[in-house]
């Protein structure tokens, strides 16, 4: 049975990463906020040459949380949804199908992480997994850093696109 103490690092954990994802938070829009009703035109839109879309944006977020989830249990690799790995060229169809399906991709890999930290031993936390240099703490406190990080990228890339 875990420890108040230790359960509570857990509990925090998840909050984390829902604060980071799509809990309300002070600090203004998380990663689904910054992607709420986006039309597929918009989440396509790029900056400029070889420059990343709101699109290719999110379906990272989804890969990088399949991957820190990945390490957590320790699965092997391969078992993402889209065939590559971090940057998937997007769109491959531009439709609102495509788009809420790739959505749809991010919320569930959203919800495995958590399942993943949530059945972690507290006692783990400070393990180092395979294919990893870091704790299994900084790869769930930094995967939740990473939406935040990406949640301004997508709200720059929204207010380009306006000018």
């Amino acid at each position: 049975m875990r420890s108040l103490e230790n359960s509570s690092e857990i509990q925090l954990l998840l909050r984390l990463l829902d604060e980071a994802y799509d809990v309300k938070t002070w600090h203004g829009p998380n990663l689904k906020g910054s992607l709420r009703g986006l039309a597929p035109a918009a989440a396509a839109w790029r900056p400029g040459p070889n420059r990343h879309s709101i699109w290719e944006i999110a379906v990272h977020a989804a890969y990088w949380k399949y991957i820190v989830r990945r390490r957590l249990l320790g699965e092997k690799r391969g078992s993402f949804a889209l065939k590559g790995s971090n940057w998937f060229a997007r769109p491959q169809e531009l439709s609102d199908r495509a788009w809420k399906t790739d959505l749809a991709l991010l919320d569930q890999e959203h919800a495995r992480l958590k399942e993943a930290v949530a059945a972690l031993a507290p006692a783990l936390l400070s393990f180092v997994p395979a294919g990893s240099k870091v704790s299994n703490l900084a790869l769930i406190s930094g995967i939740a850093n990473h939406d935040v990080y990406h949640a301004g990228q997508i709200q720059l890339l929204k207010r380009l696109q306006s000018e």
